[in-house]
């Protein structure tokens, strides 16, 4: 991981940011709402690394990928920086949790949620994330009886239910049921897929208040609340016995926390917010960056062997403690390759609250920024061979070192990712145990489009074949 404390090299004051013709981003609009990350790219190859636009042709914003710019956002002035309302959108949604909250309110919500993300409590996580990733394997092994010992696997669907499993029940120790877990998916995929249109598409928003989008899209929400309302209550009508018979999960820590300055518990609508964001979030990354990383292992079955070597020399033929994940350096830095080619959170954004400046150029008050951390993944100039995938950039002392503000999988500054480590540790156990029992292939003969909602997803299926490890 990049250094967040390493100064950038000043440069000159540079040249006025160029804008790129209103008539043009409105005229470029349903091209850009299809294909964003390839019109973002082909501007920025065009105008710089900063750019200015018109959001849907109609909101005025600043694209940046310039790694100074983005730290100066993120780490060094982040005070004067809040999430603009293309994320406070968001409430509406998915409520008022650690993603879409701010200022006190959002730093006293997360005093009380980073311990439950602390290393020692994520070693006792490490259990469930094994076990959900065999049952896993287990269901594919009894898939792959045919004559040839292989099936083909929609990963993303596939994905989305390993890491649901591990999200709810490090949440609610237990498992949604598989018709809930499908019926969240379809929820999440669509409220997704309207919001991120109503942002890159304002013109259409009149349009869908006379036909009901709104509407509909606001019971899809209600539906979410109401079933992770159910877990809350059922847990507080049945308190645990005493404090040893106590569940050891994030619902639990929650209901049992305790505000620093009042002494009172959250309310009910509080914790639906926060496990609401929690069980989203955590379970539509992790599922993202999973199938993303299962695809580029079966376009790379060198990489993949690579990691099984690895493992077998550290652990023989059984699946790793917490401790041990240490003990495979190269499998981390696959993972992290992964995240660098296709990040989860590939977009942020923040509005400046006050007038600042940077690197000699004004940023006015109100100032919309869009931190494009994808480009910056893709950077031709901050990563060699930027498209390649290549795990041994993130080996210890490999040269050139990473760049500074360059690599943001988890986002930067005080609002890095609380989840962080616990995604980390479940992405590598969970492509640990497919390794162990399976050789991956792709299964269609075309690339899967990248579909970038609030995360990047993939299009459609993405189907690959797993078949079965010879012993």
């Amino acid at each position: 991981m990049p250094d967040a404390s390493i100064e950038p090299v000043e440069q000159a004051p540079k040249t006025p940011i160029p804008w790129v013709p209103q008539w043009r981003t409105l005229l470029n609009s349903v091209a850009f709402s299809r294909d964003p990350i390839g019109n973002l790219d082909r501007m920025l190859a065009q105008y710089g690394d900063t750019v200015g636009v018109y959001l849907g042709g109609v909101r005025p914003g600043i694209i940046t990928r310039d790694p100074a710019l983005v730290q100066h956002i993120l780490q060094k002035n982040h005070r004067r920086y809040l999430k603009s309302d293309l994320t406070h959108g968001l409430i509406r949604y998915l409520g008022r949790g650690l993603l879409t909250n701010e200022g006190a309110d959002w730093l006293r919500q997360r005093r009380l949620i980073q311990p439950g993300f602390h290393r020692q409590r994520l070693a006792g996580l490490v259990r469930l994330m094994q076990t959900a990733a065999a049952e896993w394997t287990t269901e594919l092994t009894e898939r792959t009886t045919t004559p040839d010992q292989s099936a083909v696997v929609d990963i993303h669907e596939a994905m989305t239910g390993v890491a649901f499993r591990i999200m709810a029940r490090a949440t609610f120790s237990t498992s949604l049921t598989e018709a809930e877990g499908e019926r969240l998916a379809d929820i999440l995929t669509r409220i997704q897929a309207f919001y991120v249109r109503t942002i890159r598409q304002p013109y259409l928003r009149p349009w869908f208040r006379l036909n009901g989008a709104y509407r509909r899209h606001d019971a899809l929400s209600q539906e979410l609340r109401t079933l992770v309302r159910g877990y809350i209550r059922q847990r507080r009508q049945h308190p645990p016995a005493s404090p040893d018979q106590a569940p050891d999960d994030l619902l639990q820590m929650l209901l049992d926390t305790r505000y620093e300055d009042t002494g009172e518990p959250m309310t009910e609508e509080q914790l639906l917010d926060e496990v609401n964001i929690l069980l989203v979030a955590g379970h539509e990354t992790s599922a993202n960056a999973l199938s993303w990383l299962f695809y580029l292992l079966a376009r790379h079955p060198e990489i993949a062997q690579k990691v099984r070597t690895e493992m077998t020399a550290a652990l023989a033929d059984r699946s790793p403690e917490f401790h041990e994940l240490a003990q495979l350096p190269y499998a981390l830095n696959v993972v992290q390759e992964a995240l660098r080619l296709y990040p989860p959170a590939w977009i942020l954004d923040r509005v400046a609250l006050e007038a600042d400046e940077f690197q000699g150029q004004p940023i006015p008050k109100g100032t919309q920024f869009s931190l494009y951390l994808y480009g910056l993944h893709h950077h031709p100039t901050l990563w060699p061979d930027a498209e390649v995938f290549r795990p041994e950039r993130f080996a210890a002392g490999a040269q050139p070192a990473l760049p500074t503000y360059g690599y943001l999988p988890f986002g930067g500054g005080p609002r890095l990712c609380v989840g962080n480590h616990f995604a980390l540790t479940e992405i590598q156990l969970v492509m640990l145990e497919a390794l162990r029992h399976f050789h991956l292939e792709p299964a269609a003969p075309a690339p899967p489009v990248m579909m970038p909602l609030v995360t990047l997803r993939p299009e459609g299926a993405m189907p690959l074949r797993f078949r079965r490890l010879v012993p």
